[in-house]
């Protein structure tokens, strides 16, 4: 059996292997029904506005989404836990165009409901990583 941090670990890897296959609804599954994401500059998103953004953007005339997570803590107590991680996230528009690489740190917050984690509110600091020019 996984302990708590382990099943939070296997969260995180599966939103990522799933954002990038484009995969909507199993990302959808590993959210709380009232998420609540903060990003910088924007008004908090429900679950209902993320899967309207991620529909979007999903399919072959989307972009293409990379990202990798470097989770640096885990805290749980009880029903409640933590995950503190930097995050970067490619995201290469159709056609070939160069990609937009934002990075930064996240801050995410998990509930565990009828014994699974779910992502109940993340806080994500990510900011558009500036190129060297060539």
């Amino acid at each position: 059996m996984q302990s708590d941090e382990d099943q939070i670990r296997q969260l995180v890897a599966t939103w990522m292997s799933a954002t990038s296959a484009g995969d909507v609804e199993t990302v959808m599954d590993l959210m709380a029904d009232d998420v609540v994401f903060l990003t910088p500059g924007r008004a908090p998103m429900s679950k209902a506005n993320f899967r309207a953004a991620a529909e979007a953007q999903a399919g072959a005339s989307g972009p293409k989404i990379d990202g990798r997570s470097e989770i640096l803590e885990v805290q749980v107590a009880g029903e409640w836990a933590f995950a503190r991680a930097h995050l970067t996230v490619a995201v290469t528009p159709p056609g070939g165009a160069a990609p937009t690489v934002r990075t930064g740190p996240v801050l995410s917050v998990f509930r565990k409901e009828q014994g699974r984690w779910l992502l109940a509110r993340d806080a994500n600091m990510l900011v558009v990583q500036k190129m060297d020019p060539a």
